[in-house]
């Protein structure tokens, strides 16, 4: 719905190409969509199950972003601008070589570093447990991603969170000693979520969830940002 608001379109028709697409579970959903979807991924054996699957997927490494030598409607990073080196260099290159004029690019990351994560690691006296290197080479917020993109000369046009894992910390369930815990914590997210759409608030879990971007709270963030 929000690309759709964004562009002005439907999704059906819209070419959409997915950046370190790792088994293809977005493209299958773009695909279910209408859209027409493409993906390039380091993982051979995840981008041979996707072939699998139907998709147009090539093995590349995430050194150089226009893989395919042509322009999409939609570009997405979900789970990968975190792992690069230079991201700014590839927003750049994405806004420059790949994306349309007017198309739409959506980054969901990590939202590390954030006051609820930082308030429950000090109350149970654990390490930064989300500092990982080398897998994680830069961390993110809502602000400075947003200052990225828009250093980059994109539009940020809306940003959204996932769920606020950290609480659970703050209530007293650390469940990042804990993995039990952890699956009890998860249950109780996923039923918070299931019950307020099954009694028909889907529309407040959403801005709720953007509420929470803008404090720079909540377990992922998702920005969408156009390129005008």
């Amino acid at each position: 719905k929000t690309i759709e608001r964004l562009t002005g379109r439907s999704l059906k028709g819209m070419k959409a190409l997915d950046i370190g697409c790792g088994w293809g579970q977005t493209l299958v959903l773009f695909k279910k969509k209408g859209m027409m979807g493409c993906g390039f991924d380091p993982a051979p054996e995840a981008v041979d199950y996707g072939k699998k699957l139907g998709l147009n997927l090539v093995h590349a490494g995430l050194d150089k972003m226009n893989v395919f030598g042509e322009r999409f409607d939609v570009v997405t990073l979900i789970n990968v601008l975190e792992h690069l080196a230079d991201p700014v260099k590839v927003v750049s290159e994405i806004k420059r070589d790949v994306l349309e004029s007017g198309g739409v690019l959506v980054i969901d990351v990590p939202n590390e570093f954030n006051d609820f994560q930082v308030a429950g690691q000090k109350t149970h006296g654990l390490a930064q447990w989300w500092v990982a290197p080398p897998a994680h080479l830069n961390y993110f917020s809502t602000t400075t991603l947003r200052s990225l993109l828009e250093g980059c000369g994109f539009r940020v046009a809306g940003a959204e969170s996932s769920f606020p894992l950290e609480m659970f910390l703050l209530f007293g369930q650390n469940y990042v000693a804990d993995g039990a815990i952890g699956k009890a914590c998860h249950k109780e997210r996923v039923a918070f979520e299931a019950n307020l759409r099954k009694q028909g608030k889907a529309e407040t879990l959403r801005k709720f969830y953007r509420a929470l971007a803008e404090l720079n709270l909540g377990r992922q963030v998702i920005v969408y940002a156009v390129n005008d």
